[in-house]
Order: structure tokens, then sequence, then C-alpha cells
């Protein structure tokens, strides 16, 4: 039993009694392509019999070019997230890029995402915690993996012990990222859930020209490797039609796919329960 439990809405975390999905298009594109895709992720996971939080940003502050889509507007975006999370009853996570976003989007969402970018940021880290919600932090590509204990204490300063800690690849030379398994469980050592990002894992960051590139064949089975060695959940980016997506269209993954991919991943967290072996 892990030291921190807590609950996104009707989900438990911690005791890994089910796989966590946090799944959803990279960003709020428009209403109808939201709506029909929580509902469709959301039926998908109750067949799979994993617990599901929808993911989409409201805002994308971090861009390669700034000639990239950002949104349709904050307040559009919002509150087409509050209707996912009304309508469906579904939890649902939004990344926040500055301090004053924090309490704003905290009225909408029920997990306020911190980008791997800005995990260091002592004050947005702060501002996150003190709104109560969840919180996840995604490790930097910069940062060694037990450097996430520190951002974790930035947000147990303002009382809030309900944290999740994301791991997303490592720099490795230029626009390319590598993952180091080893993370995870050093990671876990903290005490907190830990969540695996199969989808930003596999970016070539600022390798498209402008955009990021991305090799999408390898998501399923990074994905299945982290489950394997134990996570407590998996994020993946998922859209209807990537190839068309507004961002990050090289390293989403096809939501007539999803299905059969987090079923495969059910089946090893389960299997991921009866490992005992150790190293002291």
């Amino acid at each position: 039993m892990r030291a921190h439990t807590f609950s996104i809405g009707n989900i438990s975390i911690g005791n890994r009694k089910r796989l966590l999905v946090i799944a959803g298009p990279c960003v709020v594109e428009s209403r109808e392509m939201i709506l029909k895709t929580a509902s469709r992720l959301q039926a998908a996971a109750e067949r799979a019999d994993v617990a599901l939080v929808f993911k989409s940003s409201y805002r994308k502050a971090n861009r390669t070019s700034s000639k990239s889509f950002t949104g349709i507007g904050d307040e559009a975006a919002l509150k087409i997230l509050r209707e996912v999370k009304d309508t469906l009853d579904l939890p649902v996570l939004t990344d926040v890029h500055l301090p004053e976003e924090a309490e704003r989007a905290a009225a909408y969402v029920d997990v306020l995402q911190i980008p791997a970018f800005l995990s260091r940021q002592t004050e947005l880290l702060q501002a996150a915690g003190a709104t109560g919600k969840v919180v996840n932090i995604k490790k930097g590509q910069f940062m060694a993996p037990d450097d996430m204990r520190k951002a974790a204490e930035k947000v147990l300063e303002t009382g809030n012990r309900k944290l999740l800690l994301t791991e997303r690849g490592t720099s490795f030379g230029y626009h390319n990222l590598v993952v180091d398994y080893r993370a995870l469980p050093t990671m876990s050592e903290t005490g907190f859930p830990v969540i695996f990002d199969a989808t930003h894992s596999v970016q070539l960051p600022s390798a498209g020209n402008g955009i990021s590139s991305g090799e999408r064949k390898f998501i399923p089975a990074l994905a299945r490797a982290a489950v394997a060695v134990g996570v407590d959940g998996v994020f993946m980016e998922v859209h209807p039609n990537p190839s068309a997506a507004k961002s990050d269209a090289a390293t989403q993954f096809p939501l007539n796919r999803f299905e059969a991919m987090v079923r495969e991943l059910h089946s090893l967290f389960e299997l991921s329960k009866t490992f005992k072996t150790t190293v002291a």
C-alpha cells in the first residue's frame, strides 16, 4: 500500500486497484470534437475496466513556433472541459502555465497539470497546490528522476498531498528523447503515484520544421514496458484523426485503437500485481 492515497472524483488513486488512464486530445479544438471523443473514451475505458481521467489543454502556451495553434480562447475551452465533467460525470485534467491561471482553471477541472518545462517553477507549483485540486507534475526533460522529490515538496508546503508524478522522457542529444525505465521505481520512492506519458515520450522535439515530430509506432511498446515495471497509470494523448490534429499530430494515438491498447495495458497491470521480486 502506498503512503499517499486520494481520490479523483470517484476514482481511488495510490492503491493500484485499477489502472489509471489519463487520455484525450492534446488541446481543445472544438466543442463537438471534445465531447464526442470524451464519450468514446469513457465507453472504451468502461469496457476495458480501467479508470479514466479525460485530458485536454485549454491553451497551449509552449509551442515550437509562434505561428502554431494555441487554442480557441481560454473561457470557451474551459467551459467545454467543464461540460465534459458535468455531462459525462468524468474527471478532467488540464495544464496551467502561470500562477494566476491555477485558481481560474481549478473552477472547471479536477486535476491541474504542471507541464514538463515548468516543473521547477516554485510559484506555479505552489499556486496549483493551494487550489486543493489534484496536481500532476510532469518531470522536466532536463531533470533526474530523484529531482521530482523537490518539485513535490513545493506542493506539499501548501498542505496539498494529492500529487501525481509523470515521466515523459529525457533529453537525449538534439531533437530526441529517451525513456530510462529506472526513473519509474525511483520516482515511486517518493510515495506518490507514478504515471507514464506514453505519447510525449516518443516526441522528437522541434524536429519537424517548426513543429515537434515523433515516432507514434513506439507508443504501445513503451506503454506496455512501463505498466510491466509497475506504474499506477498511463497518460496518452488520443485524437480521432491524429494527422489532422492542431497540436502534436505526430504523436497522438488514434482513438479507434484506444480500446485495444488499454485492454492490453489492463492485462499487464493485473499481472504486475503478482510480481514480488525487488532489489534492496
